[in-house]
């Protein structure tokens, strides 16, 4: 008895003292609100399916603002006007008002992006959308497509492509499905531009986020590597698209052989040519004129007569026209390019051998074939020894 006496007595000097608040205290007045709303809610059974609304005590609405915080302020330069609007309402909306902002805003400000601190609110927000979306709407899911190709369309119109290239990245904070068709944007600004760098970039890109290689890429990554006369590059990257079983268009394999015609490289045409065959079945009037060069570098003028006469036969007449333009430039450019590409002591011999055999290959031409070529108007440059 003694024992549980003392412990009594312990216990009530260990008790902490009680903190007796006014009930008009407005801690306890707002405690006793929430407890009354949920007690409504509840009642009338907008508890079920895991998801109540609550009202926020002030210290929340400071903790969400917080957690939901803008990256405008490090913007050192000044967005748009009506940009910077937008921006801010929709910020407000999922940092205030806790609501998913009218998917108009979003196309809005992005339509009016005009200038690199643009496209940065455009991603600041972006960030806090995906934030509120899988926070407080538990949408795990990027945006759809459309909008990572809209978005990135944006980037390059206004210059800003170190942001473009962030929406190929496929793990991101910007809730960006990267495709394809967003790489393309930045490929066609490559183009436009010759910017073999950008290009390697965005080639990178593509294979660390395991986005597939299409035929439409080749086009553009072919055509800036034959503008940048990049032979390295379009031979590394037409193995990765052959291997990743990408089915070349027939102006990817236009773009390559030309280039290997260009360089003088029977070796490389043929192998091109032969791969052409087997996915292309007709010739284009541009790979038949690449394999005439083949056949003229290797002393056939009479099968490069031949190869033309054939592409006239099968071609419509509607593009039988582009048979003379390309049969002009082989005549009158073809000759100094291949030359430009070949080592000192090789240029004399392959010059003696292209003033014999062209004006033989012509011969032939015009006396078996609907193709008329006066000698005299194309031969107007001599080729260099």
């Amino acid at each position: 008895m003694r024992i549980l006496s003392n412990a009594r007595r312990l216990g009530r000097v260990l008790k902490p003292p009680a903190i007796l608040l006014d009930s008009h205290h407005p801690l306890l007045s707002s405690y006793s609100s929430l407890q009354g709303q949920h007690r409504r809610y509840a009642s009338s059974g907008m508890c079920q399916g895991g998801y109540l609304d609550m009202p926020q005590h002030p210290i929340s609405l400071m903790m969400s603002r917080k957690s939901f915080s803008s990256g405008a302020g490090t913007i050192t330069g000044n967005p748009t006007e009506g940009v910077k609007e937008v921006y801010d309402k929709m910020l407000e909306s999922v940092n205030v008002k806790r609501t998913m902002p009218p998917n108009a805003w979003l196309w809005s400000l992005l339509e009016s992006c005009k200038n690199h601190e643009d496209i940065e609110l455009l991603f600041d927000i972006l960030k806090n959308l995906r934030r509120f979306r899988l926070s407080n709407l538990r949408i795990h899911e990027n945006f759809n497509c459309n909008l990572c190709r809209e978005v990135t369309k944006t980037c390059v119109h206004v210059g800003a492509l170190d942001f473009g290239k962030k929406a190929l990245w496929k793990h991101n904070v910007y809730g960006l499905t990267p495709t394809v068709g967003s790489a393309h944007h930045l490929l066609s600004y490559a183009k436009d531009h010759n910017d073999v760098n950008l290009m390697v970039e965005v080639v990178d890109l593509l294979k660390k986020n395991n986005l597939p290689l299409q035929p439409g890429t080749a086009d553009i990554v072919f055509r800036i590597c034959y503008e940048t006369d990049n032979w390295e590059l379009i031979s590394k990257y037409a193995k990765r698209f052959v291997m990743a079983g990408a089915k070349l268009r027939k102006t990817s394999f236009d773009t390559w052989m030309k280039f290997a015609a260009k360089r003088g490289d029977t070796e490389s045409l043929w192998r091109i040519e032969k791969l052409r065959s087997e996915t292309v079945k007709q010739h284009s009037v541009s790979s038949g004129f690449s394999c005439a060069k083949g056949f003229l570098l290797e002393r056939k003028p009479q099968d490069a007569a031949g190869i033309i006469q054939l592409v006239d036969q099968t071609l419509p007449d509607s593009k039988k026209s582009g048979i003379m333009d390309e049969l002009e430039k082989l005549v009158n450019e073809w000759p100094f390019e291949v030359i430009k590409h070949q080592s000192d002591e090789d240029r004399k011999a392959l010059a003696a051998s292209l003033k014999s055999d062209i004006p033989a290959m012509v011969g032939l031409l015009s006396s078996g074939s609907t193709v008329r070529v006066n000698l005299e108007d194309l031969d107007k440059n001599e080729i260099p020894c």
